[in-house]
């Protein structure tokens, strides 16, 4: 199984709730994260842009990445979301075989 970890940003932790809600609720997550208050800074149509955001740190497997990306562009506000997948190189073996337990 290969683990991957997702890291998408919100508006704010209500948003960051509804989606990490979502996902988890449709199995195709094992864990998120919520991180509130960081402070992106972007550019975005040609500005540049400072904004508070939660960040949202999703758990799960590869295979399951083009339908979470499915599920937070139907459930996100903004028109081009992060969500960028980073893989997993190792971790400890239990917690592993805990995220693919829990995704379908």
């Amino acid at each position: 199984m290969q683990g991957i970890i997702i890291f998408i940003t919100a508006t704010d932790k209500k948003e960051a709730r509804k989606i990490a809600d979502s996902l988890l609720e449709k199995r195709l997550v094992a864990c998120c994260n919520l991180i509130k208050d960081i402070e992106s800074c972007f550019w975005w149509q040609d500005k540049k842009q400072k904004a508070k955001e939660c960040l949202i740190m999703v758990k799960t497997r590869k295979a399951l990445l083009n339908k979470v990306i499915k599920q937070v562009t139907l459930t996100h506000s903004y028109d081009c979301p992060e969500i960028i997948a980073v893989p997993i190189a190792g971790g400890y073996k239990p917690y592993m075989d805990w995220i693919k337990k829990e995704t379908s």
